[in-house]
Formats: C-alpha cells, structure tokens, sequence
C-alpha cells in the first residue's frame, strides 16, 4: 500500500497552491501587518526574516494571523497601552517554537514531509520557483518564491486514496480511539475572559478553537482563530477579553457590524473600572471610524496631531465587512461518526478539527483533530514500509 505514496513527491501537493503573502520581519510594524491580513483572503500571513548563513536570502520565519494580534493586545502592558503596543516590531507577535514553520525542498518524499508535520510542524514552506517534474510557476505580489502546505492538504491527499485504508475509513472515530478530551480548550460561559486568552494561545497552537459550554458542559459555540480574522473591531474585542465573560464574549464576536450596544456599554464601563483610559479612547475611535467608514479615508488625515495609533486606527477601518453573523455554529460530530464522515465534514468546511458531542443533550465529548488523522494513517503505512 506505501508504494504509490513512497513514489508521491510533496510537489505534487503544491499543484494550484497560490504564492505566500509575506511580511518584513525587520521593518513591519503590528498594526501594519494587521492592515496587511485584512487586505488579503487568507487568514494568515507569511513572515520573512533573514538566512543567518546566508545574509541576502530572505527565509520564512514564521507566520501570524489577527488572534495572535488580539492575544498580544490582552496582555496586561499592552491593555494600559495598545497605540506604543500596535508600533512596535511584528516579531513580538511570533510564537517561540522556530518548529511550527518548516522549510522543505519540493522534490522530497510525501511521507517524509508527512513526518515533520507530526513531529509538530504546522506548515511546511515549499519552494515554487520550479517544482521538480510539475514545473510549476507561480507568482503573487509578496509571495515570492514559496507556497506552504498545511494538515488540510495532507488529509485531502489522504482522502484522494481512502479506499487503500479500507476497513479504516468506515469505522467510526471512537472505535479508532480518535476522540480527545477537550478540557484544556473549553471555557465555562461565565469565567471572565481574561480566562481565554490562554485557552486561545492553545488552539493556535493546535489548529483548533476554544469551547464555550454551560455549566453542564453542553456546548453553547466556540471561539475560533479563524472567525477572528473577520473581526473589523481589533481594539474592542481585546477590550472586550479584558472586560466581559466568555459567553458574552461569543456574542461579541459572533457578528460582523457594529458590536450589541448593550455588550459596548459593559466594556466601557469595565475600561474606566481598569483604569485602561487609553484602550477606552482606541476603542472609542475604532467604533466611531467603523460606523463613519464612508469618510474614514478623509478623517484620517484631517489632523497631524492626532496620536499615530489613532491614525493607524482609521487606517484599519478603511475596509468594510459585511453585515451579519461572522461564524456559523460550530462544526460538530459524534462518537459514532465514520473516519470518512468527519474528514469529508472538516473538508467542506475549512476547519481542521470537529468537536464531537453527544447527540442526545449536546454535551461536549471531545474533540478530533487533523493530526490525530495523520497520525492514524502513519501508522496504517508503517507494516507496508
């Protein structure tokens, strides 16, 4: 069964893929690199930094999306000062694991690629100038010469040849002892939020969300990194973390728009409790500028003397979002569920984890993951090797 895969080079999984939109780890500032995100359809972005054995090649260091932007916002400095916070340089935002992003070259074996993914990787940077026998092109303002593979293009190569996997595919995930305890990604909906920001640092980490359940542990939605990246209102729902629970917090970033007036009035009132005056005037100006985007572009520059963070502010708000709910319910499966179900279920609908439930009250079981996937079909291969 490994032949055909042994014989696969990870090249053939970057076919289609677009080029890396990129960031200047020397000389991008964190509000500008959140500008940059929001300008692109990708929740992501690519950070470049400099070959320390090779000085004039620019390599991927890292990458960053806005609820790393929003994580380092609640910190406790950056609340009292978020305009000196949103200068300073991206690489503050950068996790410290130098192994979450993996440079590979293109004509090395699927397998060996897979096997960095498990050892930890969460995207592997391929180089796309000519990938081997594909000789494939890409280009891309800011892309430059890499494109990066993630769990999702690996379980949709799997799932390109789940008939060798038979009897595996169609046994459910309990029974393959996929399903994981999710209590280190779940929050009650009454803890206040500053109780998420690890949680959410968590499922960065993971590739996965946060929980919001009920006393009883039903789930009532979840948190997601990626919903996040929708978020138009950075300030406020840093502030909000800061201020309000977890469950009124889901509502809070459950919608695209202008925030519940009734969740702004509690923010508010929870800033000037904090004594974070700053973050109160940054919110204050974010809300405004959202609901006056129309003359955004004009506002931001009707004064000199206004603060750089406030500038940097109308900037962020000079792109309008739709009105309306910024995440569906959370994407959910139970114990019974199929392998092949829950793959096709997570594919469709770009999220690299499913929370399983029980079906009859709701109540939150668990939750399976593309690298427990990966994982699984690893060890399938290992006797045929």
């Amino acid at each position: 069964m490994a032949v055909s895969f042994l014989s696969n080079e990870v090249s053939d999984l970057c076919i289609g893929k677009p080029a890396l939109r990129t960031l200047q780890l020397s000389s991008t500032a964190v509000g500008d690199a959140l500008l940059a995100i929001r300008r692109g359809s990708e929740p992501h972005l690519a950070v470049l930094g400099v070959d320390q054995k090779s000085p004039e090649k620019k390599v991927v260091t890292g990458k960053i999306c806005v609820a790393d932007v929003i994580c380092y916002l609640c910190s406790d400095g950056n609340l009292a000062s978020p305009a000196a916070a949103l200068e300073r340089p991206v690489s503050v935002l950068l996790q410290k694991d130098a192994g979450l992003v993996r440079r590979v070259e293109p004509q090395i074996g699927v397998l060996e690629a897979l096997d960095l993914i498990l050892d930890g990787a969460q995207n592997l940077v391929v180089p796309i100038r000519s990938v081997s026998r594909k000789k494939l092109h890409l280009g891309g303002s800011g892309g430059g010469d890499f494109c990066w593979l993630t769990h999702e293009d690996f379980v949709r190569y799997f799932l390109n040849s789940i008939a060798l996997f038979s009897p595996i595919a169609t046994l459910s995930i309990d029974a393959l002892g996929l399903v994981r305890p999710a209590t280190t990604l779940a929050i009650r909906h009454d803890e206040p939020g500053p109780s998420l920001i690890p949680l959410l640092r968590r499922a960065l980490s993971s590739q996965s969300s946060v929980a919001v359940v009920t006393e009883d542990g039903r789930l009532l939605g979840e948190i997601s990194p990626s919903a996040l990246a929708f978020s138009d209102e950075t300030v406020t729902m840093a502030a909000g973390i800061a201020t309000l629970t977890a469950g009124d917090l889901l509502a809070l970033f459950d919608y695209s728009g202008s925030p519940p007036e009734s969740h702004v009035r509690a923010i508010k009132a929870g800033l000037k409790e904090k004594g974070l005056l700053e973050m109160l005037e940054l919110m204050e100006e974010e809300l405004s500028s959202f609901s006056n985007s129309s003359s955004s572009s004009s506002a931001s520059s009707s004064s000199d003397e206004e603060s750089s963070g406030g500038r940097r502010m109308r900037k962020l708000k000079s792109r309008t979002f739709s009105i309306g709910r910024r995440s569906e319910e959370p994407e959910v499966c139970h114990p019974g569920s199929s392998l092949v179900a829950v793959m096709v279920q997570a594919l469709a609908h770009r999220v690299s984890y499913m929370w399983v439930v029980d079906e009859d009250d709701y109540r939150l079981l668990g939750i399976v993951t593309f690298a427990d996937m990966l994982c699984l079909f690893r060890e399938q291969l290992l006797p045929s090797l």
